[in-house]
Order: C-alpha cells, then structure tokens, then sequence
C-alpha cells in the first residue's frame, strides 16, 4: 500500500493513512478506461439535432415544369434535396448516443484512473475541511497551503455545504460527491484531493451467504425415483 499524510486546512501534516492498494495501486488498463470515458461523453450528448426530409418540407406539391421539351432535366419536386429549400438527405434525426456500459469496466476504469494519480503522487487527503462559513477566499488559501494547482478535483461528502459553495467560484477546481467520483473527471484533473470521510476504501467484499454457498453446496433432495436431482 501507498502510504500519504493526512493535511490541515494549513497545509501541516496530522498523520498518515494507508491508500487501499486495490483502489490506487493497480497497473492502470488504459483500453478500458477509454472505452468508459468514450462512453461517458456520449451519453451527456442530447441528441435532439434534427432535419427536414423532402417529405416533411413545406411545399413542392406540383411538377416544377412538364417532362419534356424544355431542354432542362426533369425534376418532379421543387423539395428534392437537390433543390434550394428541399429536403435533406440522410440528414440527422433525434436519437440517443448512449452505450451500454458493464459495472465492472465502470469501477475498474475509476481504479485505473485513481491509480494512475497516485503513480504520479497526486492525491491528496484532507483531513476535514473546516470552513465556517462559505467563502472563496477561504478556499483558494486552502489549495495554496495544501500546494496544489492546476485542474484541482475535491470530492466531497454529502451534505458538506459550506465547502461546496467555498469552491464553486473557482474555474479550475471541480466538486464531486463521492458517490459521484468517475474516471473521466479523475483524468481531467491534475490533482484529486479526498477527505478522510470520502477516501475510497476499496471494492466491496463479497456477501458471506455467497461464500458459504460456495464453499459447501447444498444438496438437492432426491425425487420420487429415488435419483438426485
């Protein structure tokens, strides 16, 4: 495990804590995490950009000219999307860019990112805010003492108002909750600093049913013929 300093608000130090070796200490699987980004972007995509074909366009009801004898070629719409104000051809339509995501590439995509900024000695852990009152001079002190810069990604917990509000004029510093956390924002971010109440953990363990189930199964009873099932 990766062992960091627990900071103050001052930037000294108040102990240390042990970063879970199956959240920051994995070897980062970059295809993965560029397929989950790749898909995040595209589900935040409205999809509402829509065109007109020449069956929705006003107008063209009647042949521009009759078929022969005027020594132009013969057009049978004035809507045709060759025409100026005609429809348009295999032209986009309303649709949803979303794709379909497994859990396990999603949480092993934010691993990877998390590891990757704790490769490169970028993750910070707070111990507690602190703020009294919201307020962005109190704020920008704070990333000062703690010596980060650049892209800064603060994951907070829940209900912690008054240090939301204390970041959220700042343009490069991201808030999060934690149940939020994701490997996108992760790798936008040159710095992620948790507190000690949203420090992740780890993945969780498997339920204890499941391992007894696995471990001794049960036998099935036997039918009227006397063979087990």
């Amino acid at each position: 495990m990766t062992s960091v300093d627990i900071r103050k608000v001052d930037g000294s130090s108040s102990g240390s804590v042990e970063l879970p070796a199956a959240m920051f200490a994995i070897e980062p699987n970059v295809a993965v995490m560029h397929q989950v980004v790749t898909a995040q972007l595209a589900g935040a995509r409205a999809g509402t950009q829509s065109t007109k074909t020449r069956a929705e366009v006003r107008g063209g009801g009647a042949k521009p000219w009759k078929q022969k004898g005027t020594g132009r070629a013969r057009q049978g719409s004035s809507r045709s999307p060759q025409w100026t104000g005609g429809g348009v051809a295999l032209g986009p339509k309303p649709r949803s860019y979303s794709q379909r995501t497994p859990k396990k590439m999603i949480q092993l995509a934010l691993r990877s990112a998390l590891s990757d900024r704790a490769a490169m000695e970028r993750v910070v852990v707070i111990e507690s805010w602190g703020f009294t009152a919201p307020r962005t001079k109190d704020a920008v002190a704070a990333l000062k003492a703690l010596g980060v810069d650049g892209k800064v990604l603060v994951v907070l917990a829940y209900g912690d108002e008054v240090a939301r509000k204390s970041f959220r004029n700042l343009p490069e510093v991201h808030v999060l909750l934690a149940g939020e956390l994701n490997a996108y924002d992760v790798l936008c971010s040159d710095w992620v600093v948790f507190t000690s109440d949203t420090l992740p953990t780890g993945p969780a363990a498997a339920p204890a049913a499941e391992t007894t189930n696995a471990a001794a199964p049960v036998a099935m009873p036997a039918d009227d013929g006397g063979e087990a099932k």
